[in-house]
């Protein structure tokens, strides 16, 4: 898969990556066995919409002139003032199975790890560091006390997601919202096609891209498929979209300031 940091601020959304070809496997290949065909996708309907609300940047002006500190390191690569930005003890990294921290290695290890490396031509860390940068939103992390993580999600209720799913076919993954009110939704994958329908603060439902034919190479799209709550498909900016699931780097605050101290992960 290309580079692509998975932090909300990147505003790529999962479904579109899952449709993105690794580039060896781009390479023209001997033929291979039929590969089993994957489940069909629930069928295209209207559904009610779920209605959700944007969080808010943090008003902490500790917080803001860290983050100008994290930016300023993350453009220099700068990974000794890095250190000073990372808490000494007690980094963890949560994932599906728990904290995939490896305790006998240097907090820093342990971030540059869960980010996808500081070092060499496919390095993500970097990256991510700038873009969490850029975000001013954070929220309390359950189980974790006094720790902050950031980018915070939207607010939205629960129950009514679930039952959205359930009535629909899908899975949580296939849903997203507008980062702003009001997003244009077109009849084709172009930023001229017409607009066929306008899209409130809701969660919207987002389509697979088609694979590629035989050995053509597939980019990074620029446009997500999505279906409207009237049933309606249609075309939308990626970057106009969040995913409903994110990774979040976490924050604490003591005497010193704020510190990096842990990362919420998705596996």
């Amino acid at each position: 898969m290309p580079t692509v940091y998975s932090l909300r601020s990147s505003l790529v959304l999962a479904a579109a990556l899952m449709t993105v070809i690794p580039a060896a496997a781009q390479q023209p290949r001997p033929a291979q066995p039929a590969a089993p065909q994957q489940p069909a996708a629930a069928p295209i309907k209207p559904y009610q919409p779920v209605a959700i609300t944007l969080p808010t940047p943090s008003t902490d002006q500790s917080f803001a002139a860290f983050r100008t500190q994290l930016a300023d390191v993350a453009k220099k690569k700068d990974r000794a003032a890095l250190a000073k930005l990372v808490v000494a003890q007690g980094f963890f990294w949560d994932g599906e199975n728990g904290d995939k921290a490896d305790k006998k290695k240097p907090a820093i290890a342990n971030l540059e790890q869960a980010l996808g490396g500081f070092t060499g031509p496919d390095a993500q860390g970097w990256g991510a560091l700038a873009l969490a940068a850029t975000d001013p939103t954070i929220e309390p992390l359950a189980d974790h006390a006094g720790v902050m993580c950031g980018p915070a999600g939207p607010k939205l209720d629960e129950k009514a997601f679930e039952a959205l799913t359930k009535a629909t076919g899908t899975e949580p993954g296939d849903w997203a919202f507008p980062t702003a009110p009001n997003l244009e939704v077109r009849a084709g994958a172009q930023p001229t096609a017409p607009v066929v329908e306008k899209l409130g603060m809701h969660l919207v439902r987002v389509l697979p891209d088609a694979p590629p034919q035989g050995n053509a190479q597939q980019k990074m799209p620029t446009f997500a498929r999505i279906v409207t709550p009237s049933g309606k498909t249609g075309f939308v900016p990626i970057e106009a979209l969040s995913p409903t699931g994110f990774e979040q780097i976490c924050y604490v605050k003591d005497a010193s300031g704020w510190k990096i101290t842990g990362y919420e992960g998705l596996d």
